[in-house]
């Protein structure tokens, strides 16, 4: 009789119900911390992506036509030695080790620090976005307008479009800066410098790419297109 019933209670038994309601709470309390919002900046950085890979292709097979002058490559070419270029680099780059390195400071005996190295990304980010209006006037200046020549028109549409991005990228971490002032729960806090640490990384990784396409030479144009089969 102990064998049937043994053996019935097996096969009644739902395993999926034997967790415990305490540790089901705390899965879905876990879930609705740490996940939405990595998963909200990796689908926008995923659309972002595709949105600069669609606008690198149009810019590959437009460069097959005669109208278009590459703006770097060849030494009279605006962008031959794009220097100012390079110092904006610099300046993301310092804004993105700024944020990468306030996420290591999120505790109660380094709040100050935490708040200098907030301080010092926004700083540099700034600094980014003002050289990048600064390279605009020069190559206005220079007759490089935005009509001119086809690459001109894509240089200032994905400077435009990439500042752009980091331009809300600032208004994310100026939320940052009032959960900072709230002195709300660390944990909080960090999630969302963690963040903003990555999608200023994203941005640096992505300014690189524009950065390498917007300055290559007509020959290399010429063979990546040639690869494309453009």
């Amino acid at each position: 009789m102990n064998f049937f019933t043994s053996t019935f209670s097996k096969l009644t038994e739902k395993p999926w119900l034997a967790q415990s309601a305490g540790t089901f709470d705390q899965g879905v309390i876990e879930y609705q911390a740490g996940y939405p919002g990595k998963t909200a900046l990796k689908f926008f950085i995923a659309v972002v992506t595709v949105i600069f890979f669609l606008f690198s292709v149009t810019y590959l097979s437009r460069s097959q036509y005669a109208d278009f002058q590459a703006l770097g490559g060849e030494p009279w070419s605006p962008l031959y030695q794009p220097l100012w270029l390079w110092v904006n680099t610099g300046w993301l780059l310092l804004a993105s080790l700024s944020l990468h390195f306030a996420v290591g400071q999120v505790s109660e005996t380094k709040l100050n620090r935490l708040l200098g190295l907030l301080t010092l990304g926004v700083i540099f980010s700034l600094f980014f976005l003002f050289g990048q209006w600064s390279v605009w006037q020069q190559l206005y200046l220079q007759g490089f307008s935005i009509n001119s020549n086809p690459a001109n028109s894509y240089f200032y549409l994905l400077t435009a479009i990439h500042g752009l991005h980091l331009l809300g990228g600032l208004f994310a971490l100026a939320r940052v800066l009032v959960i900072f002032s709230r002195k709300v729960k660390l944990d909080i806090l960090q999630r969302s410098l963690v963040l903003c640490a990555w999608y200023w990384h994203y941005l640096l990784l992505l300014w690189l790419f524009i950065f390498a396409l917007l300055t290559a030479s007509p020959s290399t144009y010429n063979t990546i297109a040639a690869w494309c089969g453009l």
